[in-house]
C-alpha cells in the first residue's frame, strides 16, 4: 500500500495520493487583508494548482469541505464565487461550516478530496 506526498514540509503534506484518490490540506488565502470574495478566489486558485499537480481537474473532484470564520456574512459572497469556479464542471459533495480559524483574518478554508484522472 504505497502513499505519494508531494509538496511535505515540517509539519504537513499539501497532497497526498493514495489508491488513486488525492487528499489535499486545506487551502487558505495568500492574502488575508482582502474581503471574502477576494480570499475564496486566491483558494480556488490554489485548489486548481493543486490540482493540476496531482493530475486532475475540477471534473474529478470528490468531496469539498468550505469552513468559513462568519457564515452569517459569507456564505452567500463566498456561494458568489464557488458558483462560478464550479459552474461548468461536474460538481463535488460539499459541506460548508462555520470554524474558528488559526488566525483571525483567516475568513475562509477548503479541503478537497479528488481523484487522478485516469
Amino acid at each position: 500500500m504505497s502513499i505519494t506526498r508531494a509538496q511535505s514540509t515540517q509539519r504537513m503534506s499539501k497532497i497526498n495520493i493514495h489508491n488513486g484518490t488525492i487528499y489535499f490540506s486545506g487551502q487558505v488565502a495568500n492574502d488575508v487583508t482582502v474581503d471574502i470574495t477576494a480570499q475564496t478566489a486566491d483558494c480556488l486558485a490554489k485548489v486548481d494548482a493543486l490540482l493540476a499537480d496531482a493530475g486532475s481537474d475540477r471534473n474529478h473532484i470528490l468531496s469539498t469541505t468550505i469552513f468559513l470564520r462568519d457564515i452569517e456574512n459569507d456564505f452567500a459572497p463566498m456561494n458568489e464565487v464557488w458558483n462560478a469556479w464550479i459552474a461548468d464542471h461536474e460538481k463535488p459533495a460539499r459541506a460548508c461550516v462555520e470554524a474558528n480559524m488559526a488566525r483571525e483574518a483567516i475568513l475562509i478554508e477548503i479541503c478537497v478530496i479528488a481523484v487522478v484522472k485516469a
